[in-house]
């Protein structure tokens, strides 16, 4: 079935499936997210680091912990953090990681704002840094979730910049893919 040129023509490009790829300088970066406030503010979603076995974090906090419930769903990168730290640091290099970070609900209404997107908060399910290392290799991925179908990519173009100024601003070396 010859599909080229036809209107159900598969190939797409990243910037048509609306997602950055950032290489960064893996020490540098590491530096930034483990021992620094710089991505403190962003929800933790999850995380896996492989070393010599596989650890897991879940972000989604348990509101029955608590003795006042939070209004968050999930916990914050600075609250889990130093966990993480303690699992990387050492002699050898983790064999892989990831971790899901997203841009705090409680930071989106600026970012929609600040943005002059005409969007309403309840509309956008998250705004997403996928970050992951991986054969000696670190990467961020952005990523973006809507509750409603829209022709409108202004909030996942808007995202990818803000990434790439975000990134810049907390001065990281990076490449972008």
């Amino acid at each position: 079935m010859e599909m080229s040129g036809s209107p159900m023509d598969l190939s797409l490009n990243l910037r048509e499936i609306f997602m950055v790829i950032f290489y960064l300088q893996a020490k540098q970066c590491m530096q930034k997210l483990l021992l620094t406030e710089t991505f403190d503010s962003f929800s933790f979603l999850e995380g896996d680091v492989a070393s010599f076995c596989t650890f897991h974090i879940d972000g989604k906090l348990h509101k029955d912990f608590f003795e006042e419930a939070p209004a968050e769903e999930y916990t914050d990168w600075g609250q889990v953090k130093e966990r993480f730290l303690a699992v990387i640091k050492g002699k050898k290099t983790p064999l892989s990681f990831r971790f899901i970070l997203s841009l705090s609900p409680s930071d989106l209404p600026a970012f929609l704002h600040e943005n002059d997107l005409a969007f309403r908060f309840e509309e956008i399910q998250g705004l997403y840094l996928n970050i992951r290392f991986d054969e000696g290799r670190l990467s961020l991925i952005t990523g973006t979730s809507l509750h409603t179908f829209t022709m409108d990519k202004s909030v996942e173009h808007t995202w990818d910049l803000y990434v790439e100024r975000f990134l810049t601003k907390a001065g990281l070396t990076f490449e972008q893919g």
